[in-house]
């Protein structure tokens, strides 16, 4: 297919708010689209060169875009950034103006990808130069439609408003008619969490290509997540004989270690690789009696002296990109592993948690940093309530029950596994805490008119939209407003995005893309008609960043209605 057939497409899609036509619109593209490019199209579609786990990123700020623009255009940079002011929209920039151009080429998919991709890799001396050049190249060889859209997808501003499901249900409506075959297709997609691999297999191969689709080191699986119940009797009346362990306060670590190709890559739990940030792992060849594994763990900050673990708040500071080899002289880690997924090339998730304990600890040799987390098996609720007060006053965030005869199953799915985060009895608030994500923020008044930022509008998934629940301004310091107005600013959009649903009165000045996350604590959930989800936090106060997490990581609203305890909703 022709890159500005594609472009075509995009600018359909763009157009649409309802889900069923966006689906249906995606279908006919993925049908149109042959097997070879299926691919590469999927991940232009959601403005990305590959999986969350392997996507490039361009480094690409707008200034360096609007080098190229200038370049490409024959203005100044003067006023090219004087007509990006007014526009507020780089795509519809370069779709205005006028191009210096020799030939228009008739590029493919394919082929456009691929040049994204050069410009992407582009590193060392030089390489911003390079970038500029490349990117003006491809601006002055295609039409201002293709053009909107190199560029949006270059500054990672493609905002199409959808996400893989809904390509998923456009491929299972290609298949069969409607959205039959999403269960399998999700299914294949906790395991190998990579849309565009998965629609090209289906595309080639039809659904009988899923069958070898399997477990694989190197590719993270999607983490399996906790319900939340309060209720010990509840817990066993659910689960039956279950392992409890403890509820670490850091940051979730997959492992994937393979001897014979002497890799190590990590990934946090929203699928991005984070190898570099744990120079520990480095040794783990001399601590694994395999050629080939999958952890899984919470990688704790720990102090060498008293051997006690440390608070989030100390451990997230190795998420820093730089200075980590010092950062891990005073911050030392410890990697408490709870399963293994994987054992010399075999899935180990369709195995029993007993199964899979076993063999974890028939794999991991004595050392002092991976180690496998301990438990107790219990199927009586006041042992459950003791081990859960033990776990709280040792400074841990409590207990996780996980069923003992329970495969592994990723992503948050039934009875499985269970968390009691919150100590019960405590009157007139939330007993635990919810993960939202910032949809925009208001300007400040007085001292915080010089932060730019006074409040900020949180909310969370209800279907394929995003419902605000809160508008926050207190539980900040100084410096958290200034650090928060920085790390949104990079997120700023100039019109509300279709996906979300807010009320007038709760308009923010500013919108965002969803994409920071933060935890939030609450006196309790009450209905408003204020809140398009009809759901309000009362006294809302934030508790910290969570930078470990993203969006797909926030907290579900099925979630909330279980907090809220609200079964009529």
């Amino acid at each position: 297919m022709l890159f500005n057939e594609f472009a075509g497409y995009l600018e359909r899609l763009e157009k649409i708010s309802s889900r069923l036509e966006i689906t249906d619109v995606l279908a006919e593209l993925i049908e149109k689209m042959t097997p070879e490019e299926t691919d590469k199209g999927v991940y232009l579609t959601l403005g990305h060169l590959g999986p969350d786990f392997d996507n490039k990123e361009f480094n690409m700020a707008v200034k360096m875009v609007l080098r190229s623009v200038a370049a490409g255009s024959g203005l100044s940079a003067q006023e090219t950034e004087k007509i990006y002011k007014k526009k507020g929209d780089l795509g519809l920039l370069v779709e205005d103006l006028d191009f210096k151009k020799d030939t228009l080429i008739k590029y493919s998919i394919g082929e456009v990808f691929d040049r994204l991709m050069i410009i992407a890799d582009e590193g060392g001396g030089g390489s911003q130069e390079r970038k500029v050049a490349r990117l003006t190249e491809l601006l002055m060889t295609t039409s201002p439609l293709e053009r909107k859209f190199l560029a949006r997808m270059v500054l990672g501003k493609l905002r199409l408003g959808f996400s893989e499901k809904t390509i998923f249900d456009a491929l299972s409506t290609l298949s069969s008619g409607g959205k039959t075959l999403r269960k399998e297709l999700d299914n294949a997609f906790q395991i190998y969490p990579d849309p565009g691999f998965i629609t090209k297999t289906v595309k080639a191969k039809g659904m009988p290509g899923l069958k070898n689709i399997h477990v694989k080191t190197g590719v993270p699986v999607v983490p399996a997540l906790c319900q939340r119940l309060n209720n010990y009797k509840e817990i066993i009346d659910k689960m039956g004989l279950v392992a409890v362990e403890r509820k670490y306060d850091g940051t979730r670590v997959q492992i994937h270690f393979n001897r014979l190709r002497n890799e190590i890559k990590t990934y946090t739990r929203n699928l991005e690789e984070s190898s570099p940030m744990f120079p520990e792992l480095f040794a783990m060849k001399d601590w694994i009696k395999a050629d080939e594994v999958i952890l899984d763990s919470e990688a704790v900050g720990y102090d060498r002296k008293t051997n006690r673990v440390l608070p989030f708040q100390i451990t997230i500071t190795r998420k820093r990109k730089h200075d980590v080899a010092e950062t891990a002289k005073s911050i030392p880690l410890r990697f408490y592993v709870f399963d293994i997924l994987n054992l010399n090339g075999k899935s180990l998730i369709e195995k029993t948690y007993s199964e899979r304990r076993k063999i974890l600890t028939e794999v991991v040799k004595k050392n002092e940093v991976i180690v496998p987390d301990e438990y107790v098996k219990s199927q009586d609720p006041e042992e459950l309530q003791k081990l859960h007060d033990e776990f709280l006053n040792d400074g841990f965030e409590g207990a996780v029950m996980k069923k003992w005869d329970g495969e592994y199953l990723p992503g948050r799915q039934g009875w499985n596994w269970v968390k009691i985060k919150e100590a019960e009895g405590t009157s007139g608030k939330l007993a635990d805490t919810l993960d939202l994500v910032v949809l925009g923020y208001y300007l400040g008044r007085g001292k915080r008119a010089g932060f730019g930022i006074g409040a900020f509008l949180v909310g969370l998934k209800k279907g394929e939209s995003w419902v605000s629940i809160a508008k926050i301004g207190t539980g900040l310091t100084d410096e958290e407003f200034k650090d928060l107005k920085k790390n949104l600013d990079e997120h700023e959009v100039k019109e509300k995005p279709k996906t979300y649903q807010v009320s007038g009165m709760l308009i923010p000045d500013v919108w965002v893309e969803p994409s920071t996350v933060v935890e939030v604590a609450a006196d309790e959930i009450t209905r408003s008609p204020n809140h398009a989800g009809g759901l309000a936090l009362r006294f809302p106060r934030l508790v910290r960043f969570r930078n470990d997490k993203g969006p797909k990581d926030s907290t579900t609203w099925r979630e909330v209605e279980e907090i809220a305890k609200l079964s009529t909703i």
